[in-house]
């Protein structure tokens, strides 16, 4: 992925830093998208145990970043996720749609001073502007905070798109 994304000249390439014990049970059922994609008989735990990357991983993802020219970017999913990248330096967060209306989290990486891109699908108005008040009471600058309009439906319905 870093490779192809490198050659095509994208600016960053994004993945996602989380614990799954942090994230789900361990009896935690798929969603029915995700069983549809993946084994249906495994837990959403295993599922997403397996794509987890450890510190040795990021690291050497990082180094092969900065070999071909392009920036790393992750999305954390938790507090000690959060910290880590911190650890790693990292030029900015990303903030998921799903975690828009978790004030901890939002505070947490608020706290760490870099500039943001948080995603909105799903969120309404009030709970965009909630979430960057609180990026900004955190510590923030508001021309720091890049806001992407989302949407959680892939491929979305033209009629869900919602741009005017």
């Amino acid at each position: 992925m870093i490779n192809v994304a490198a050659e095509a000249g994208a600016d960053f390439v994004k993945f996602q830093t989380f614990k799954a014990d942090k994230l789900v049970t361990k009896m935690a059922e798929k969603a029915e998208y995700q069983k549809f994609f993946t084994e249906s008989n495994e837990s959403q735990f295993k599922m997403i145990k397996r794509v987890e990357l450890n510190r040795t991983a990021h690291k050497k993802l990082i180094k092969h970043c900065k070999d071909k020219g392009i920036r790393f970017l992750s999305t954390p999913f938790d507090h000690d996720s959060i910290d880590f990248l911190a650890e790693l330096n990292i030029p900015l967060y990303k903030i998921p749609s799903g975690e828009i209306t978790n004030l901890p989290h939002l505070r947490h990486i608020g706290r760490m001073g870099k500039p943001i891109i948080m995603s909105t699908g799903m969120a309404t108005l009030q709970e965009v502007q909630t979430a960057l008040n609180v990026l900004v009471e955190s510590g923030i600058e508001k021309n720091h905070v890049t806001i992407l309009q989302c949407n959680t439906e892939y491929p979305t319905p033209m009629e869900d798109v919602n741009l005017n």
